[in-house]
């Protein structure tokens, strides 16, 4: 079928172009996206692959317009969060935790279907797709139906993040770290996932202090309720478990310094492969380090919970994102780079 896509290649900037989608197999479906959110994944997805066209966006939230002559649980129709890509019959598949599937880098980083098998041609070309089983920044997708959630109606834009970053942050507040009342928690980075980590924490009943060094992010989670700070430096209040949205050494190993002994760190930040730890403060204080990817979540449980939330007023997801048109790829990512946005989100024109 033929839509549009925002095509990004190296260092030129995107553009929106027409595109030929493949039909779906047996278990496959179309989704007309409605929104996607941008996630620095999708930045450094941009940066790795060079020149190498792509049409990425891996957070898409749409109604299901076309269905695989095998789907089931799923109707035309249907308004549905798209997230990551998983095999669903390896043993982390089946213990509930999709993000270590067997299958992930494949299904999601290959660009294109597990076979080898490409999903989006451009001039009759094939392009880098299926990100994270989806290429979402286009006004449809092709996706495995076990990727997609149900959500009903329920704002677009403001569950689009569902996907993976909003997702990984409430994951790793409700699935990993797990704090609660008279608990005291730091979000270290207050983007898409800090922030959302933040609104499920507040919501919890935890004491948040958020570090974020963009004045427009710092005051949107201060206004939700959270302390914030600028940077980590200087003396600050022990906490009993910390979050790293940064991957940085420097804050990783002050997160450290400031948990409180028993405490808890989870890392969801990419940064670099190393970084120095004293074994011995983190044995003798009773230290917890969990690495954690997409919230340790299984979407088909998760998400529901999250849009319940939402729709209850516990967790105000729209008060995170900001809509651009599709097209404006660039300008979503310029203001997202400058910290003037705390979760962009590209909306196709209707």
């Amino acid at each position: 079928m033929k839509v549009s896509a925002v095509l990004s290649r190296g260092t030129a900037p995107s553009e929106l172009v027409p595109a030929e989608l493949d039909d779906p197999r047996s278990d496959e479906v179309v989704v007309r996206i409605e929104a996607a959110g941008l996630c620095h994944t999708d930045l450094v997805t941009r940066r790795r692959l060079g020149e190498r066209p792509a049409v990425l966006g891996h957070e898409g939230c749409g109604t299901v317009e076309h269905l695989g002559s095998a789907v089931t649980g799923l109707a035309v129709g249907d308004r549905v969060v798209v997230s990551f890509a998983s095999c669903g019959g390896c043993d982390r598949c089946r213990a509930g935790l999709p993000g270590y599937c067997a299958w992930a880098s494949a299904l999601n980083g290959s660009g294109r279907r597990l076979d080898g098998s490409p999903t989006l041609h451009v001039d009759g070309e094939p392009v880098f797709g299926s990100f994270f089983g989806q290429s979402s920044f286009a006004t449809a997708a092709l996706t495995d139906a076990r990727s997609c959630v149900v959500v009903g109606d329920v704002s677009p834009q403001a569950v689009a993040p569902l996907g993976c970053g909003f997702l990984t942050g409430a994951g790793a507040v409700l699935n990993v770290l797990r704090p609660g009342p008279g608990d005291r928690l730091l979000v270290i980075g207050a983007g898409g996932v800090g922030s959302a980590a933040a609104l499920t924490a507040l919501g919890e009943g935890v004491e948040v202090v958020v570090a974020e060094p963009a004045p427009a992010r710092r005051a949107l989670v201060e206004q939700c309720g959270a302390e914030v700070v600028a940077t980590l430096d200087g003396p600050l209040p022990p906490v009993t478990h910390a979050l790293d949205t940064t991957g940085r050494p420097d804050a990783i190993t002050r997160a450290l310094e400031l948990l409180r002994p028993c405490g808890a760190l989870a890392l969801v930040g990419l940064g670099p492969a190393e970084v120095a730890v004293d074994v011995r403060s983190l044995m003798m204080r009773g230290l917890r380090v969990h690495g954690c990817v997409e919230g340790d979540a299984d979407p088909a449980v998760l998400v529901p919970e999250l849009v319940r939330r939402h729709r209850a007023g516990r967790l105000p997801l729209d008060r995170l994102v900001t809509p651009y048109p599709l097209a404006d790829l660039d300008r979503a990512v310029a203001d997202h780079r400058a910290g003037l946005t705390t979760k962009p989100v590209l909306i196709p024109a209707s």
